[in-house]
Protein backbone atom coordinates (compact mmCIF):
# COMPACT_ATOMS: atom_id res chain seq x y z
CA UNK A 1 0.00 0.00 0.00
CA UNK A 2 1.08 3.25 -1.14
CA UNK A 3 2.67 5.58 2.19
CA UNK A 4 -0.59 7.48 3.83
CA UNK A 5 -1.62 11.13 4.32
CA UNK A 6 -4.55 12.94 5.35
CA UNK A 7 -5.03 13.72 1.51
CA UNK A 8 -4.36 10.02 0.20
CA UNK A 9 -7.61 9.40 -0.57
CA UNK A 10 -8.18 12.21 -2.90
CA UNK A 11 -6.46 9.91 -5.41
CA UNK A 12 -9.26 6.81 -5.09
CA UNK A 13 -12.38 6.72 -6.27
CA UNK A 14 -15.09 7.73 -3.41
CA UNK A 15 -18.37 7.63 -3.28
CA UNK A 16 -21.72 9.40 -2.07
CA UNK A 17 -19.59 12.75 -1.97
CA UNK A 18 -21.15 15.25 -3.56
CA UNK A 19 -19.55 15.93 -6.66
CA UNK A 20 -21.79 18.72 -8.00
CA UNK A 21 -20.62 22.03 -5.65
CA UNK A 22 -20.77 25.14 -8.01
CA UNK A 23 -17.40 26.69 -6.89
CA UNK A 24 -14.84 23.78 -6.13
CA UNK A 25 -12.16 26.81 -4.89
CA UNK A 26 -14.95 27.61 -2.35
CA UNK A 27 -15.22 24.53 -1.16
CA UNK A 28 -11.31 23.89 -0.90
CA UNK A 29 -11.55 27.62 1.14
CA UNK A 30 -13.92 26.43 3.55
CA UNK A 31 -11.70 23.35 3.78
CA UNK A 32 -8.71 25.02 4.38
CA UNK A 33 -10.22 27.75 7.07
CA UNK A 34 -11.51 24.31 9.03
CA UNK A 35 -8.31 23.80 9.10
CA UNK A 36 -7.25 26.44 11.46
CA UNK A 37 -10.05 26.13 13.50
CA UNK A 38 -9.64 24.00 16.91
CA UNK A 39 -9.77 20.35 17.22
CA UNK A 40 -13.33 19.36 18.43
CA UNK A 41 -12.19 16.53 20.38
CA UNK A 42 -8.85 15.58 21.56
CA UNK A 43 -6.49 12.83 21.03
CA UNK A 44 -6.40 11.52 24.99
CA UNK A 45 -10.31 11.19 25.05
CA UNK A 46 -10.26 9.00 21.42
CA UNK A 47 -7.52 6.67 23.06
CA UNK A 48 -9.87 6.41 26.54
CA UNK A 49 -12.29 5.18 24.29
CA UNK A 50 -9.93 3.14 22.03
CA UNK A 51 -9.13 1.53 25.74
CA UNK A 52 -12.96 1.11 26.97
CA UNK A 53 -13.84 -0.48 23.76
CA UNK A 54 -10.82 -3.20 24.40
CA UNK A 55 -12.90 -3.81 27.04
CA UNK A 56 -16.21 -4.52 24.92
CA UNK A 57 -14.25 -6.61 22.38
CA UNK A 58 -12.87 -9.08 25.70
CA UNK A 59 -16.03 -9.09 26.40
CA UNK A 60 -16.11 -6.91 29.77
CA UNK A 61 -17.81 -4.16 28.90
CA UNK A 62 -21.19 -3.30 26.46
CA UNK A 63 -21.23 -0.66 23.60
CA UNK A 64 -24.16 1.83 24.15
CA UNK A 65 -24.21 3.97 20.61
CA UNK A 66 -27.06 5.87 19.63
CA UNK A 67 -28.60 9.28 18.62
CA UNK A 68 -30.39 10.88 15.62
CA UNK A 69 -30.36 9.88 12.39
CA UNK A 70 -28.68 13.09 10.51
CA UNK A 71 -28.57 16.42 13.13
CA UNK A 72 -30.24 19.67 11.52
CA UNK A 73 -29.40 22.58 12.13
CA UNK A 74 -33.62 23.34 12.62
CA UNK A 75 -33.69 21.05 15.35
CA UNK A 76 -30.64 22.55 17.37
CA UNK A 77 -31.93 23.00 20.84
CA UNK A 78 -30.41 22.70 24.21
CA UNK A 79 -33.73 20.81 25.45
CA UNK A 80 -33.60 18.12 22.51
CA UNK A 81 -30.00 17.36 23.55
CA UNK A 82 -31.10 17.02 27.04
CA UNK A 83 -33.50 14.71 26.29
CA UNK A 84 -31.39 12.50 24.04
CA UNK A 85 -29.10 12.28 26.83
CA UNK A 86 -31.22 11.35 29.41
CA UNK A 87 -33.02 9.06 27.34
CA UNK A 88 -29.19 7.18 26.99
CA UNK A 89 -28.44 7.51 30.73
CA UNK A 90 -31.66 5.68 31.12
CA UNK A 91 -30.77 2.69 28.92
CA UNK A 92 -27.06 2.73 30.31
CA UNK A 93 -28.44 2.37 34.23
CA UNK A 94 -30.94 -0.34 32.72
CA UNK A 95 -28.00 -2.08 30.85
CA UNK A 96 -25.63 -2.08 33.52
CA UNK A 97 -27.91 -3.35 36.44
CA UNK A 98 -29.13 -6.01 34.02
CA UNK A 99 -25.80 -7.01 32.64
CA UNK A 100 -23.53 -6.25 35.23
CA UNK A 101 -20.55 -4.49 33.39
CA UNK A 102 -19.79 -0.89 32.58
CA UNK A 103 -21.64 0.75 28.88
CA UNK A 104 -19.90 2.85 26.99
CA UNK A 105 -22.04 5.66 25.93
CA UNK A 106 -21.37 6.85 22.57
CA UNK A 107 -23.32 9.22 20.57
CA UNK A 108 -24.43 9.50 17.14
CA UNK A 109 -23.84 13.45 17.78
CA UNK A 110 -22.05 16.50 17.25
CA UNK A 111 -21.01 15.47 13.39
CA UNK A 112 -23.36 13.61 12.45
CA UNK A 113 -25.01 15.55 9.34
CA UNK A 114 -24.29 13.82 6.30
CA UNK A 115 -26.21 11.15 4.72
CA UNK A 116 -25.76 8.83 1.60
CA UNK A 117 -28.35 8.46 -0.75
CA UNK A 118 -29.54 5.84 -2.80
CA UNK A 119 -30.35 7.99 -5.60
CA UNK A 120 -28.59 11.33 -6.26
CA UNK A 121 -31.38 13.13 -7.15
CA UNK A 122 -35.10 13.09 -6.47
CA UNK A 123 -37.96 13.81 -8.59
CA UNK A 124 -41.24 15.41 -7.89
CA UNK A 125 -44.02 16.46 -10.58
CA UNK A 126 -41.34 15.96 -13.20
CA UNK A 127 -39.00 18.47 -11.56
CA UNK A 128 -35.59 16.84 -10.88
CA UNK A 129 -33.00 18.43 -7.84
CA UNK A 130 -30.13 17.39 -6.38
CA UNK A 131 -31.47 14.65 -3.58
CA UNK A 132 -31.41 15.93 0.30
CA UNK A 133 -27.68 14.87 1.80
CA UNK A 134 -27.62 16.39 4.89
CA UNK A 135 -27.90 19.85 6.28
CA UNK A 136 -24.22 20.32 6.11
CA UNK A 137 -24.57 19.73 2.52
CA UNK A 138 -27.75 21.26 1.34
CA UNK A 139 -31.13 21.56 2.62
CA UNK A 140 -34.78 19.65 2.31
CA UNK A 141 -36.55 22.50 0.45
CA UNK A 142 -37.65 21.09 -2.58
CA UNK A 143 -36.12 24.36 -5.10
CA UNK A 144 -32.86 24.99 -6.63
CA UNK A 145 -31.02 27.22 -4.50
CA UNK A 146 -31.69 24.80 -1.28
CA UNK A 147 -31.00 21.72 -2.91
CA UNK A 148 -27.29 23.27 -4.14
CA UNK A 149 -24.91 21.86 -2.25
CA UNK A 150 -23.19 24.76 -0.19
CA UNK A 151 -19.45 24.75 1.60
CA UNK A 152 -20.78 27.39 4.32
CA UNK A 153 -22.66 24.64 5.22
CA UNK A 154 -19.80 22.91 6.89
CA UNK A 155 -18.95 26.14 8.67
CA UNK A 156 -22.21 25.93 10.36
CA UNK A 157 -21.94 22.45 10.85
CA UNK A 158 -18.76 22.61 12.83
CA UNK A 159 -20.29 25.49 15.07
CA UNK A 160 -22.79 23.41 16.19
CA UNK A 161 -20.59 20.56 16.36
CA UNK A 162 -18.76 22.15 18.41
CA UNK A 163 -21.44 24.21 20.94
CA UNK A 164 -23.05 20.72 21.58
CA UNK A 165 -20.53 18.82 22.51
CA UNK A 166 -19.52 22.09 25.28
CA UNK A 167 -23.49 21.19 26.14
CA UNK A 168 -22.63 17.55 26.60
CA UNK A 169 -19.36 18.02 28.73
CA UNK A 170 -21.38 19.86 31.03
CA UNK A 171 -24.06 17.22 31.24
CA UNK A 172 -21.87 14.71 31.76
CA UNK A 173 -19.57 16.28 34.41
CA UNK A 174 -21.48 19.08 35.68
CA UNK A 175 -23.87 16.96 37.76
CA UNK A 176 -26.65 15.83 35.69
CA UNK A 177 -25.50 12.06 35.29
CA UNK A 178 -25.12 11.90 39.26
CA UNK A 179 -26.61 8.67 40.10
CA UNK A 180 -28.29 9.99 42.46
CA UNK A 181 -30.86 11.95 39.91
CA UNK A 182 -31.93 8.33 38.37
CA UNK A 183 -35.69 9.23 39.16
CA UNK A 184 -35.21 12.50 37.07
CA UNK A 185 -34.16 11.15 33.61
CA UNK A 186 -37.42 10.27 33.11
CA UNK A 187 -39.44 11.85 30.43
CA UNK A 188 -42.67 13.32 31.41
CA UNK A 189 -44.30 12.29 28.01
CA UNK A 190 -43.39 8.43 28.86
CA UNK A 191 -43.96 8.76 32.48
CA UNK A 192 -47.10 6.55 32.52
CA UNK A 193 -45.84 3.74 30.13
CA UNK A 194 -44.89 -0.07 31.18
CA UNK A 195 -41.43 0.75 30.50
CA UNK A 196 -41.20 3.58 32.85
CA UNK A 197 -42.61 1.67 35.86
CA UNK A 198 -39.76 -1.05 35.06
CA UNK A 199 -37.58 1.74 35.47
CA UNK A 200 -38.83 3.09 38.32
CA UNK A 201 -38.82 0.25 40.19
CA UNK A 202 -34.99 -0.29 38.92
CA UNK A 203 -34.20 3.14 40.33
CA UNK A 204 -35.09 1.98 43.70
CA UNK A 205 -33.33 -0.73 43.51
CA UNK A 206 -30.27 1.42 42.51
CA UNK A 207 -31.66 4.05 45.67
CA UNK A 208 -30.81 1.25 48.05
CA UNK A 209 -27.92 0.28 47.15
CA UNK A 210 -26.29 3.85 47.10
CA UNK A 211 -28.06 4.41 50.80
CA UNK A 212 -26.16 1.50 51.58
CA UNK A 213 -22.46 2.29 49.98
CA UNK A 214 -23.24 5.81 51.41
CA UNK A 215 -23.77 4.36 54.86
CA UNK A 216 -20.18 2.56 54.14
CA UNK A 217 -18.56 5.92 52.92
CA UNK A 218 -18.74 5.27 49.60
CA UNK A 219 -20.51 8.71 48.07
CA UNK A 220 -20.47 10.21 44.98
CA UNK A 221 -18.41 13.01 46.56
CA UNK A 222 -15.58 10.13 47.73
CA UNK A 223 -16.01 7.98 44.19
CA UNK A 224 -16.34 10.32 40.93
CA UNK A 225 -17.55 7.20 38.61
CA UNK A 226 -21.12 8.01 40.52
CA UNK A 227 -21.63 12.02 40.01
CA UNK A 228 -20.34 11.83 36.41
CA UNK A 229 -20.11 9.43 33.52
CA UNK A 230 -18.03 9.16 30.04
CA UNK A 231 -19.40 10.54 27.11
CA UNK A 232 -18.48 10.25 23.47
CA UNK A 233 -19.42 11.47 20.53
CA UNK A 234 -19.24 9.57 16.65
CA UNK A 235 -20.22 9.99 12.91
CA UNK A 236 -20.00 8.36 9.72
CA UNK A 237 -17.06 9.66 8.16
CA UNK A 238 -18.30 10.51 4.87
CA UNK A 239 -17.77 14.19 3.85
CA UNK A 240 -13.64 13.05 3.76
CA UNK A 241 -13.05 16.83 2.91
CA UNK A 242 -13.84 17.83 6.17
CA UNK A 243 -12.55 14.59 7.75
CA UNK A 244 -9.03 15.77 6.69
CA UNK A 245 -9.40 18.99 7.53
CA UNK A 246 -10.29 18.14 11.05
CA UNK A 247 -7.18 15.33 10.97
CA UNK A 248 -4.25 16.79 13.00
CA UNK A 249 -1.20 15.40 14.60
CA UNK A 250 -1.40 14.38 17.94
CA UNK A 251 1.70 16.50 20.18
CA UNK A 252 2.09 13.87 22.49
CA UNK A 253 2.39 11.16 20.17
CA UNK A 254 3.08 12.17 16.76
CA UNK A 255 0.32 10.17 15.16
CA UNK A 256 -2.56 11.38 13.19
CA UNK A 257 -6.08 11.86 15.06
CA UNK A 258 -9.62 12.73 13.33
CA UNK A 259 -10.25 15.54 16.15
CA UNK A 260 -14.29 15.87 14.75
CA UNK A 261 -15.08 12.90 16.67
CA UNK A 262 -13.74 10.43 18.86
CA UNK A 263 -14.99 7.76 16.97
CA UNK A 264 -15.57 7.67 12.94
CA UNK A 265 -17.33 4.53 11.09
CA UNK A 266 -17.38 3.62 7.36
CA UNK A 267 -20.73 2.95 6.14
CA UNK A 268 -22.47 -0.68 4.31
CA UNK A 269 -21.76 1.31 1.06
CA UNK A 270 -18.55 2.64 1.39
CA UNK A 271 -16.47 0.18 2.99
CA UNK A 272 -15.04 -1.04 -0.98
CA UNK A 273 -11.17 -2.09 0.11
CA UNK A 274 -9.81 0.33 -2.77
CA UNK A 275 -11.48 3.15 -2.01
CA UNK A 276 -11.24 6.55 -0.60
CA UNK A 277 -13.12 5.75 2.72
CA UNK A 278 -11.30 2.81 3.99
CA UNK A 279 -8.18 4.55 2.74
CA UNK A 280 -8.52 7.77 4.94
CA UNK A 281 -9.95 5.54 8.20
CA UNK A 282 -6.64 3.57 7.67
CA UNK A 283 -4.49 6.67 8.65
CA UNK A 284 -6.07 7.73 11.66
CA UNK A 285 -5.56 6.74 15.43
CA UNK A 286 -9.34 7.01 16.68
CA UNK A 287 -11.15 3.95 17.01
CA UNK A 288 -13.40 2.96 13.97
CA UNK A 289 -16.41 1.44 13.16
CA UNK A 290 -17.36 -0.20 9.56
CA UNK A 291 -21.04 -1.48 9.30
CA UNK A 292 -21.38 -5.01 7.74
CA UNK A 293 -24.36 -6.53 5.80
CA UNK A 294 -25.22 -9.02 2.73
CA UNK A 295 -23.40 -9.33 0.56
CA UNK A 296 -19.74 -8.85 2.34
CA UNK A 297 -17.85 -12.49 2.68
CA UNK A 298 -15.59 -13.71 5.16
CA UNK A 299 -12.10 -13.08 2.92
CA UNK A 300 -12.97 -9.91 2.02
CA UNK A 301 -14.23 -8.81 5.64
CA UNK A 302 -10.50 -10.00 6.76
CA UNK A 303 -8.54 -7.74 4.37
CA UNK A 304 -10.84 -5.18 5.46
CA UNK A 305 -9.61 -5.98 8.29
CA UNK A 306 -5.95 -6.07 7.70
CA UNK A 307 -6.17 -2.82 6.13
CA UNK A 308 -7.82 -1.08 9.16
CA UNK A 309 -6.51 -2.08 11.93
CA UNK A 310 -3.26 -4.70 11.07
CA UNK A 311 -1.80 -4.48 14.29
CA UNK A 312 -4.93 -6.32 15.99
CA UNK A 313 -5.39 -4.09 18.61
CA UNK A 314 -8.55 -4.33 21.04
CA UNK A 315 -10.82 -1.18 20.33
CA UNK A 316 -9.48 -0.07 17.41
CA UNK A 317 -12.33 -1.37 15.43
CA UNK A 318 -16.40 -2.19 16.06
CA UNK A 319 -18.02 -4.27 13.40
CA UNK A 320 -21.91 -2.79 13.02
CA UNK A 321 -23.86 -5.76 11.86
CA UNK A 322 -27.00 -4.86 9.76
CA UNK A 323 -28.70 -6.99 7.75
CA UNK A 324 -32.59 -6.88 8.50
CA UNK A 325 -34.46 -9.29 10.89
CA UNK A 326 -34.81 -11.85 8.79
CA UNK A 327 -31.68 -11.71 7.08
CA UNK A 328 -29.37 -11.66 10.35
CA UNK A 329 -29.38 -15.11 10.98
CA UNK A 330 -28.08 -16.36 7.65
CA UNK A 331 -25.92 -13.82 6.79
CA UNK A 332 -23.53 -13.50 10.04
CA UNK A 333 -22.64 -16.23 11.57
CA UNK A 334 -20.04 -17.88 8.82
CA UNK A 335 -18.36 -13.51 9.51
CA UNK A 336 -18.58 -14.05 13.46
CA UNK A 337 -16.72 -17.78 12.85
CA UNK A 338 -13.95 -16.36 10.60
CA UNK A 339 -13.34 -13.48 12.60
CA UNK A 340 -13.37 -15.79 15.37
CA UNK A 341 -10.93 -18.16 14.00
CA UNK A 342 -8.73 -15.74 12.55
CA UNK A 343 -8.35 -14.51 16.20
CA UNK A 344 -8.94 -10.98 15.75
CA UNK A 345 -10.20 -8.80 18.27
CA UNK A 346 -13.38 -6.54 16.94
CA UNK A 347 -16.92 -4.87 18.95
CA UNK A 348 -19.45 -6.95 17.72
CA UNK A 349 -22.53 -4.59 17.65
CA UNK A 350 -25.86 -4.56 16.19
CA UNK A 351 -27.48 -1.54 14.08
CA UNK A 352 -31.14 -2.76 13.92
CA UNK A 353 -33.03 -0.13 11.83
CA UNK A 354 -31.14 0.35 8.62
CA UNK A 355 -32.05 -3.12 7.23
CA UNK A 356 -35.85 -2.82 8.66
CA UNK A 357 -36.90 0.15 7.04
CA UNK A 358 -40.48 -0.58 4.80
CA UNK A 359 -42.61 2.32 3.47
CA UNK A 360 -46.54 2.62 4.09
CA UNK A 361 -49.42 2.33 1.81
CA UNK A 362 -49.79 6.38 2.91
CA UNK A 363 -45.96 6.79 2.13
CA UNK A 364 -44.20 7.62 5.24
CA UNK A 365 -40.52 5.54 5.30
CA UNK A 366 -41.10 3.75 8.73
CA UNK A 367 -39.55 0.75 10.80
CA UNK A 368 -41.58 -1.86 12.80
CA UNK A 369 -40.56 -1.83 16.17
CA UNK A 370 -40.98 -5.82 16.35
CA UNK A 371 -38.22 -6.43 13.34
CA UNK A 372 -35.95 -3.92 15.22
CA UNK A 373 -36.29 -6.55 18.19
CA UNK A 374 -36.02 -9.29 16.60
CA UNK A 375 -32.55 -8.79 14.79
CA UNK A 376 -31.03 -7.42 17.88
CA UNK A 377 -32.30 -10.42 19.48
CA UNK A 378 -31.16 -13.14 16.95
CA UNK A 379 -27.81 -11.00 16.69
CA UNK A 380 -27.23 -11.56 20.49
CA UNK A 381 -28.07 -15.25 19.76
CA UNK A 382 -26.06 -16.20 16.67
CA UNK A 383 -22.56 -14.45 18.21
CA UNK A 384 -23.71 -16.37 21.54
CA UNK A 385 -23.65 -19.25 19.74
CA UNK A 386 -20.47 -18.90 17.80
CA UNK A 387 -18.68 -17.69 21.23
CA UNK A 388 -18.20 -14.61 20.44
CA UNK A 389 -19.63 -11.48 22.60
CA UNK A 390 -22.54 -9.37 21.24
CA UNK A 391 -20.76 -6.14 22.66
CA UNK A 392 -23.24 -3.52 21.83
CA UNK A 393 -25.56 -1.96 19.77
CA UNK A 394 -26.27 1.08 17.37
CA UNK A 395 -29.56 2.74 16.78
CA UNK A 396 -31.58 6.06 15.95
CA UNK A 397 -33.52 7.94 18.66
CA UNK A 398 -34.52 10.71 19.76
CA UNK A 399 -35.98 12.21 23.47
CA UNK A 400 -38.33 13.82 21.54
CA UNK A 401 -42.46 12.02 21.42
CA UNK A 402 -42.21 10.92 17.75
CA UNK A 403 -44.35 8.65 16.28
CA UNK A 404 -42.01 7.22 13.84
CA UNK A 405 -41.19 3.32 14.35
CA UNK A 406 -44.05 1.56 14.30
CA UNK A 407 -45.14 -0.90 17.38
CA UNK A 408 -44.19 -0.73 20.93
CA UNK A 409 -45.41 -2.69 23.70
CA UNK A 410 -46.74 0.48 25.79
CA UNK A 411 -47.89 3.42 24.23
CA UNK A 412 -47.54 1.53 20.59
CA UNK A 413 -47.40 3.83 17.62
CA UNK A 414 -50.16 2.58 14.58
CA UNK A 415 -49.98 3.22 11.22
CA UNK A 416 -52.41 5.77 11.28
CA UNK A 417 -50.07 7.60 14.22
CA UNK A 418 -47.21 8.26 11.89
CA UNK A 419 -48.67 11.44 10.56
CA UNK A 420 -48.92 13.54 14.35
CA UNK A 421 -45.41 13.52 14.86
CA UNK A 422 -43.33 12.61 11.98
CA UNK A 423 -40.05 15.03 12.87
CA UNK A 424 -37.29 13.29 11.15
CA UNK A 425 -35.17 14.83 8.35
CA UNK A 426 -33.94 11.36 7.22
CA UNK A 427 -34.58 8.08 8.40
CA UNK A 428 -37.39 7.22 11.26
CA UNK A 429 -36.02 6.98 14.97
CA UNK A 430 -36.92 5.09 18.00
CA UNK A 431 -38.79 7.35 20.57
CA UNK A 432 -37.91 7.59 24.31
CA UNK A 433 -40.56 4.65 25.07
CA UNK A 434 -38.87 2.52 22.23
CA UNK A 435 -35.60 2.76 23.31
CA UNK A 436 -35.84 2.07 26.90
CA UNK A 437 -38.18 -1.30 25.54
CA UNK A 438 -34.69 -2.26 23.72
CA UNK A 439 -32.80 -1.55 26.47
CA UNK A 440 -34.57 -3.77 28.68
CA UNK A 441 -34.19 -6.82 26.14
CA UNK A 442 -30.69 -6.61 25.51
CA UNK A 443 -30.72 -6.37 29.57
CA UNK A 444 -32.41 -9.57 29.88
CA UNK A 445 -30.60 -11.38 26.89
CA UNK A 446 -26.81 -10.16 28.51
CA UNK A 447 -28.32 -11.52 32.12
CA UNK A 448 -29.13 -15.03 30.71
CA UNK A 449 -25.81 -15.01 29.56
CA UNK A 450 -24.52 -14.09 32.78
CA UNK A 451 -26.51 -16.70 34.29
CA UNK A 452 -25.61 -19.27 31.87
CA UNK A 453 -21.81 -18.51 32.60
CA UNK A 454 -22.09 -18.80 36.49
CA UNK A 455 -23.14 -22.37 36.31
CA UNK A 456 -21.09 -23.89 34.29
CA UNK A 457 -18.17 -22.35 35.99
CA UNK A 458 -20.47 -23.72 39.00
CA UNK A 459 -20.45 -27.03 37.42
Amino acid sequence: MTKWTPSSWRALPAKHIPEDYPDLDKLAEVETTLKGYPPLVFAGEARRLRDRLGDVAMGKAFLLQGGDCAESFKEFHPDNLRDMFRVMMQMAVVLTYGAGQPVVKVGRIAGQFGKPRSSPVEVRDGVTLPSYRGDNINAMAFDPKSRTPNPKRLLKAYGQSASTLNLLRAFSTGGYANLRNIHKWTLGFVDGSEQTKKYKELCEKIEDALDFMEACGVTPDSTPQMAATDYYTSHEGLLLGYEEAMTRIDSTTGRWYDTSAHMLWIGNRTRQLDHAHVEFMRGIENPIAMKIGEGLESDELLRLLDVLNPENIPGRMTLIARYGHDKVAKGLPSLARAVKAAGRHVVWSCDPMHGNTIKTDSGFKTRPFDYILTEVRQFMQVLHSENCWPGGVHFEMTGQNVTECLGGSAMAVREEDLSSRYHTHCDPRLNANQALELAFLISEELGSYRKEEAARLAG
